[in-house]
């Protein structure tokens, strides 16, 4: 084989595998690509510096098949999901008045193109919630992500589902943002961020953590608190032994929050 399509787990795991045995021949390999959740910038790195390949990343949907991708030749940023493919429009827009945001801001994805499904089979309020015209009369799908676009590269970012953002005392939590930073810690393979109910700041972060080796919490507090603004902090940290996933290999927030 000289092609491996792999969800980013996949990826966690053979960085650790890799690193305990030193020496395996991939120069067979041509392409190694990761899809359906967003890869962390410090999975691609490390995989990059033991392997010499640098992994391709990029993001589709049922509805929409792939939308943008990093190239096949050409820069692959870590962190990034690339470029549009040709054919595909985006906008990134602040809701509920869908105007575009400015150059490097945050904000809702939308994208068009011939790509991008008519509607949900015998689910027309479903459909009618899921699109938004222009001014023009184009019609543009909502994702249902939350990204950021490099104003000098055009690569963008994802920064989550819309859905799973957390609002803390009026304050926006972006849970991507605090993932990668737990990833970043010594001994942490993966992480799940997400709020929880909150009675006076209406919701806080909470970490879930996969650990390949036993948690410091205080000296993680402490990272944490050296790492981001205090209302990202997460107020409870908890050990489990896997992250819970569905057959696609997309996380399931949901089951955490329960």
């Amino acid at each position: 084989p000289t092609l491996f399509f792999a969800v980013p787990t996949i990826y966690v795991r053979l960085v650790n595998d890799l690193t305990a045995r030193a020496g395996v021949d991939l120069s067979h390999m041509r392409l190694f690509c990761s899809g359906s959740a967003p890869l962390a910038a410090e999975t691609h790195v490390a995989f990059e510096a033991l392997t010499g390949l640098k992994i391709l990343e990029r993001y589709g949907m049922t509805e929409t098949g792939m939308n943008l991708s990093n190239p096949y030749a050409g820069p692959r940023v870590p962190g990034s999901v690339g470029t549009p493919l040709p054919g595909v429009a985006m906008r990134i827009v602040t809701p509920p008045e869908m105007t575009d945001v400015a150059p490097g801001e945050e904000g809702q994805l939308l994208v068009r193109g011939s790509n991008v499904f008519s509607a949900y089979w015998k689910a027309p309020q479903k459909t009618a919630e899921s699109f938004v015209h222009d001014e023009l009369g184009q019609r543009w799908f909502i994702t249902g992500d939350l990204a950021r676009q490099d104003p000098a590269t055009g690569y963008v970012t994802l920064l989550g589902r819309s859905h799973e953002l957390i609002i803390s005392g009026g304050f926006n939590i972006y849970p991507r943002e605090i993932e990668e930073m737990l990833e970043s810690f010594d001994g942490i393979e993966e992480a799940a961020v997400v709020g929880v109910p909150h009675p006076e700041w209406g919701e806080v972060p909470v970490a879930y953590v996969v650990c390949n080796a036993d948690l410091d919490q205080a000296a993680l507090v402490s990272f944490c608190r050296g790492q981001l603004a205090g209302f990202k902090v997460p107020k409870e940290f908890h050990r489990v032994t896997s992250l819970p996933r569905n057959a696609m290999g997309k996380l399931q927030k949901h089951l955490l929050r329960e």
